[in-house]
């Protein structure tokens, strides 16, 4: 199972929305096909492996199939797995975690044990788990996993007093930051950040198939339509009022508009949430300011933290994000170090919200 979750992370750029998935077959302790899932549309681990499997030329009748999750019972873009398995003759499938999709839920399982395979599951659940983090979120909650990254000094310094920030981390740690940007459906930040730094927010330090959806959340419509965010179109910018004019100026651009807001007069970023979760987007990736940090914090849409902190101080800067003050100690919000590993000269701190 450690070896299918190895091919299953070889998709980590290209599956989505499908989730990661990877597959390996064994005949009397020997491993005779490898896959893992291609992109949409494309064949799922199982049927990489099995086909790989022929290519070398063994039978698998009667051998056992590991896959990183539960093989689909359901027709989409592919007929289902469950079938193709069946089919092939296969003995026994161990499956390391139940597929959480109701067009799923067991049924896949179920398929094969009807089917007199013998079935397991649970191996390495944790670890798949993590590799389809996104997935799972989207399937059980409706939204995607949110991570929010952010680079600082050793003080919590995102920029100096007067907004330059460039650069605080090392170019080890904005090419880790690119790599996590790729494994993501969609890159989020805000009309601030836009109108500071004019970012693509894209990928580029790392190489991949295809670029996340980017995303920015801009109240008024203030976006410049000559803004590099938008070039090559495709953008969702998202409003919190309508605005014909400017919505027509920024779809000559390629850009989708869209009106979600709230009591407040500014973007509803709960509905948001939901509305990605809608579009399939599996991981959001947010590099946003201290403000829209601390709305999207506030309102409960962040899953994880991505920080980077650099072995420097900057005094009296900007901070990481913008928290109401507290009164006391028991109203702070709780996280737990899922992981923290040195990049370069700088930390990187992988932190979950309890």
């Amino acid at each position: 199972m450690a070896l299918a979750l190895q091919w299953a992370a070889r998709g980590m750029y290209t599956t989505t929305p499908n989730p990661r998935v990877g597959c390996v077959i064994v005949r009397d302790g020997q491993v005779i096909g490898e896959g893992f899932t291609q992109p949409p549309g494309q064949a799922h681990a199982e049927i990489q492996a099995m086909a790989d499997a022929v290519r070398r030329g063994h039978d698998v009748r009667g051998a056992t199939a590991y896959v990183t999750l539960e093989p689909c019972s359901h027709f989409g873009r592919t007929p289902p797995c469950a079938d193709a398995l069946i089919r092939a003759g296969i003995g026994r499938v161990v499956a390391a975690l139940r597929d959480p999709n109701p067009l799923v839920a067991g049924q896949g399982l179920a398929r094969l044990q009807a089917a007199g395979i013998q079935v397991t599951s649970g191996v390495l659940e944790d670890e798949a788990r993590e590799m389809n983090i996104g997935f799972l979120s989207r399937m059980q909650r409706g939204r995607p996993w949110v991570r929010l990254k952010t680079a600082a000094s050793l003080d919590g310094g995102t920029s100096l007093h007067n907004g330059r920030s460039q650069w605080i981390t090392s170019s080890q740690a904005r090419d880790d930051g690119h790599a996590w940007r790729a494994r993501a459906c969609a890159i989020l930040t805000g009309i601030g950040t836009v109108q500071l730094d004019d970012p693509q927010l894209n990928v580029r330090a790392v190489e991949t198939p295809r670029q996340p959806l980017r995303v920015v959340v801009d109240s008024g419509l203030q976006i410049d339509p000559a803004a590099r965010v938008l070039a090559g179109g495709g953008t969702l910018v998202v409003a919190a009022r309508p605005d014909p004019q400017k919505e027509s100026l920024l779809r000559e651009r390629g850009a989708e508009v869209i009106v979600l807001p709230n009591a407040h007069g500014k973007v509803d970023l709960a509905a948001l949430m939901e509305e990605l979760g809608r579009r399939q987007v599996n991981e959001l990736h947010v590099e946003a300011g201290f403000k829209l940090n601390g709305s999207l914090i506030r309102e409960n849409c962040v899953d994880e933290l991505l920080v980077y902190l650099a072995p420097s101080l900057l005094g009296d800067a900007q901070g990481m994000f913008a928290l109401p003050a507290l009164d006391d100690l028991g109203q702070r919000r709780r996280l737990s170090f899922h992981q923290v590993e040195q990049i370069g000269p700088d930390l990187r701190i992988l932190a979950r919200f309890i």
